[in-house]
């Protein structure tokens, strides 16, 4: 794991993200050139911004605007990261913004983000999964806001140029739930969650049962595979996701393997697999959170690590922190002594990523407003 957890030069950097000031302005035609860890798209340089706020590493950025004219870039986001914590450069340059970020201003600010404008003449493309027609791009909002797997629509008014998709509402995807990217099995550590992390964007009234079928595979193709550390974290993955109708984790190789037939289910008996089925309108079970998994290690997305006495203290810190969704302590058992008692704060970007955007006319594109409801209207 030692050569697995983070080059100590990242290391330093993700301290750094702590020790800034808050600094909230946006340099407008302002490149900070170079010095790139990550590209996303946005649709606006505020979205950029909670990108690069929820990025483990970024500490500034450069969005590129749609009033861009060197070349066909618009929308681009470049995460950016120093050793100083600073940009290198910068250099006049007009169609881009630049700024920095939050992480080390209020938390509240960022943790649950309203995104509540709306883009004309923009789309949104991919991560579909469901549509409808509607009457205006009004009601194609409302209907994602309502819908609990909806993170953002586009939608087709009545002058798009293919007649047949007038008014057509597209309801997209995107995970807005912590995942652990990668989950190995390593001697010497112990990883585990915050106890704080969000693992639903609704509140249910109804408490939900949770059925899983232990020594089980289910056949099927899978829609996704993903990484988990127990059939829990793989059953709220498949909860989350739109299209997943059931799921089988694989203990060995800690895949979450999330499938798709609403017609049948084949199950058929295997040792160390667990299958299950996603719940739905209900609040989860979430005391899987609670557990600490010895030995396995949830490799990357640092954000920064202290020094501590035990696994216990550092599961403290990471509930503690708003930022932090997940860890890896390194206990004196590891084989590397230089990381002994290293508690490794862990996030990942749960602000709806979007597979691109692009501009096209007489579409409109937005966000749900889910979060937005959960907070007063004079921050929205």
């Amino acid at each position: 794991m030692a050569v697995h957890l983070i080059l100590l030069g990242l290391l330093s950097l993700c301290s750094l993200s702590f020790s800034q000031e808050c600094n909230q302005a946006l340099q407008v035609n302002v490149d900070f050139p170079g010095t790139d860890i990550a590209f996303q798209y946005s649709p606006d340089v505020q979205h950029c911004q909670l990108l690069c706020t929820q990025h483990p590493s970024c500490l500034f950025f450069t969005f590129v605007r749609a009033d861009w004219t060197r070349d066909g870039r618009h929308f681009y986001c470049y995460l950016k990261s120093t050793p100083t914590g600073r940009p290198n450069v910068q250099t006049p340059l007009v169609g881009v913004t630049s700024g920095y970020s939050l992480k080390p201003c209020s938390q509240g600010q960022v943790k649950e983000p309203c995104l509540s404008e709306v883009y004309h003449d923009v789309d949104f493309p991919g991560a579909d999964y469901r549509f409808l027609f509607t009457a205006d791009y009004e009601e194609c909002q409302r209907v994602c806001t309502q819908d609990p797997s909806c993170e953002f629509f586009t939608f087709a008014n009545g002058s798009f140029s293919v007649e047949t998709i007038r008014h057509k509402c597209h309801l997209k995807f995107s995970w807005t739930i912590p995942r652990t990217p990668i989950v190995e099995r390593t001697a010497g550590v112990t990883s585990g969650f915050s106890h704080n992390a969000q693992m639903t964007t609704q509140i249910y009234d109804a408490v939900c049962q949770s059925k899983l079928f232990p020594d089980t595979d289910i056949a099927g193709q899978n829609v996704l595979v993903e990484r988990a550390a127990s059939p829990e974290q793989c059953q709220a993955l498949c909860s989350a996701h739109p299209t997943c109708t059931y799921f089988t984790f694989v203990r060995s190789t800690f895949s979450c393997n999330l499938k798709k037939n609403p017609d049948k289910m084949v199950t058929t008996a295997r040792n160390g697999y667990t299958s299950g089925l996603p719940t739905h309108f209900c609040q989860p079970d979430n005391n899987w959170l609670k557990v600490a998994h010895e030995g396995v290690d949830f490799r990357g997305s640092d954000i920064r690590f202290e020094l501590m006495d035990n696994a216990e203290e550092c599961q403290r810190t990471c509930t503690d922190d708003p930022n932090c969704q997940f860890y890896t302590y390194v206990t004196k058992n590891f084989r590397d002594r230089n990381f002994w008692r290293r508690c490794y704060v862990k996030r990942v970007i749960t602000v709806p990523s979007l597979p691109k955007v692009t501009k096209l006319n007489n579409v409109v594109s937005g966000f749900t407003l889910k979060k937005c409801l959960l907070i007063p209207k004079s921050h929205v």
